[in-house]
């Protein structure tokens, strides 16, 4: 495979010392050329004067045509209008008919799109943000702005340090001979202590810090 580099060191050494295929493989054994890729491309220089590839050459695209482009767009980004009615890229490949691979080609190379996971957030109705606003505001009448430089709201939150188990994934296999009786229990069983080790880890921030 020639990169661009190599393209312009040919380049280079064909128009200032005149090499030929032959020669450059013979001057570079350590770049792996194969002397028909140089010639074709010493052929499309003298042609067109350029190392660039030719406008239309190549396989043209069939999955990530412009329609398919359309159509994962608008089904990738329905969420912006309809939120929770987007699909995912293997529905949208199956929907399309064509390869998950190519819906992630052009979702991330064709749209620039960038995938983000929701966070798991507590719904607010209307008369609960109504409410918190009342009560804040409450708090702000009730206190000096003095003391409020000296109020410390905290909270605290456990961490436990068993690590936790998909059981879907948690699989023992055994030789076909063996009946399940005589599986060590364990080797069956996946015990869990009532109260497993956990550490609190408390937090207190005020207008100070």
């Amino acid at each position: 495979m020639i990169n661009k580099e190599d393209k312009i060191l040919i380049k280079n050494l064909w128009e200032s010392k005149g090499y030929g295929a032959r020669r450059l493989i013979r001057e570079f054994p350590n770049k792996n050329w194969k002397r028909r890729g140089i010639e074709d491309l010493l052929r499309k220089f003298r042609e067109t004067g350029s190392l660039d590839r030719r406008t239309g050459s190549g396989q043209p695209r069939t999955s990530r045509s412009c329609d398919n482009v359309s159509a994962v767009e608008e089904l990738a980004q329905s969420q912006e209008s309809k939120p929770h009615t987007h699909l995912s890229s293997r529905k949208i490949a199956r929907r399309l008919k064509i390869s998950q691979t190519t819906v992630l080609r052009i979702i991330h190379d064709d749209l620039s799109l960038k995938c983000l996971k929701r966070r798991r957030a507590q719904e607010l109705t209307a008369a609960n943000c109504a409410a918190r606003l009342d009560r804040c505001k409450k708090l702000l009448n009730r206190f000096s702005a003095s003391d409020i430089d000296f109020m410390w709201f905290s909270d605290e939150k456990i961490f436990t340090v068993e690590t936790p188990r998909n059981a879907q994934n948690d699989r023992l296999y055994v030789s076909r001979s063996l009946s399940k009786k005589q599986v060590p229990a364990k080797r069956l069983l996946r015990t869990r202590a009532t109260f497993c080790q956990s550490i609190m880890v408390s937090v207190a921030i005020s207008k100070l810090g």
